[in-house]
C-alpha cells in the first residue's frame, strides 16, 4: 500500500511503509541529477533512486529541538508547510534536510521492528568529530566517548526530543577490508561477533544483487 505522489514544498512524495511498518518515502526533485543514479541496476536511471533526500523528526515540543538544530547544529529553518518545519544545513538539498513534525499526540517510538533506531550525520575527520563533541557537552548534552566502529568513529546523544543522534566520520572508509568494486558481497561482522558468523548467516534473508553472486 502507497500514498500519493503528492505535492510538498517543491518535491513530489510517495509515501508507503515497508513490511515491518516502517514509514518511508520516494521523493522526487527537479534538481535530481541522473549521474547519481546506479547506471547498470535493474531500474534505468532516469527513474531509479540518486540518494537519501532527508528525515522526519516526530517531535512532542517543536521549539526545544527545533533550537538545537539551529542553535547547536547549525541548520537554518527554511519554510513551512501544513505544520511541517523544514530545515537545512550547509548548501543544502539532498542528503541535508531535516523535517521537524509537532506530534504531541504521538507516544514515543520503542526499539523494535518499524522504527528507526538513530539519526546519523557525518563529519569530514576525526579532528571535526572531537570538536563537535566539545560542542555538544557544552551545550549540555550527555554524549558518549567517542567509539570505535572500524569503518568509521561515532558519538551519540539525544536531542531534547528523545531522539538518537549519530556524529560519525567519513574514514577509515567501507574499504578497509574489502575493494569499493566488491563491496556488499559477503557479510562482514564485527570481530566480538565472529563467533557466532554461522548462526547469524542462518537466520538472515537471502540477498541477491544483480551482477553478484546470492549472499
Amino acid at each position: 500500500m502507497f500514498q500519493g505522489p503528492g505535492g510538498r514544498f517543491d518535491e513530489q512524495v510517495l509515501s508507503f511503509s515497508d513490511p515491518d511498518g516502517l514509514q518511508l518515502e520516494l521523493v522526487s526533485q527537479a534538481m535530481d541529477e541522473e549521474g547519481k543514479a546506479w547506471k547498470d541496476g535493474p531500474v534505468p536511471s532516469a527513474h531509479a533512486i540518486r540518494g537519501f533526500f532527508g528525515v522526519t523528526l516526530s517531535e512532542a515540543n517543536y521549539d526545544p529541538s527545533s533550537s538545537l538544530l539551529v542553535n547547536t547544529l547549525g541548520f537554518h529553518r527554511i519554510d513551512e508547510q501544513n505544520g511541517r518545519f523544514r530545515f537545512e544545513v550547509g548548501l543544502g538539498g539532498p542528503g541535508a534536510v531535516v523535517d521537524v513534525l509537532p506530534r504531541p499526540d504521538v507516544p514515543h517510538g520503542v526499539v523494535s521492528v518499524g522504527t528507526v533506531h538513530h539519526v546519523a550525520w557525518r563529519t569530514p575527520t576525526d579532528e571535526e568529530q572531537k570538536s563537535w563533541r566539545g560542542k555538544l557537552v557544552g551545550a549540555g548534552l550527555n554524549v558518549t566517548p567517542i567509539i570505535d566502529r572500524k569503518y568509521f568513529h561515532s558519538i551519540y546523544f539525544r536531542e531534547p526530543g528523545g531522539i538518537l543522534f549519530e556524529v560519525a566520520t567519513d574514514p577509515p572508509g567501507f574499504t578497509v577490508d574489502e575493494p569499493a568494486e566488491h563491496l556488499g558481497a559477503s557479510l562482514k561482522l564485527p570481530a566480538w561477533l565472529e563467533s557466532s558468523r554461522r548462526e547469524i548467516e542462518q537466520v538472515l534473508p537471502p540477498v541477491s544483487v544483480p551482477g553478484l553472486a546470492r549472499i
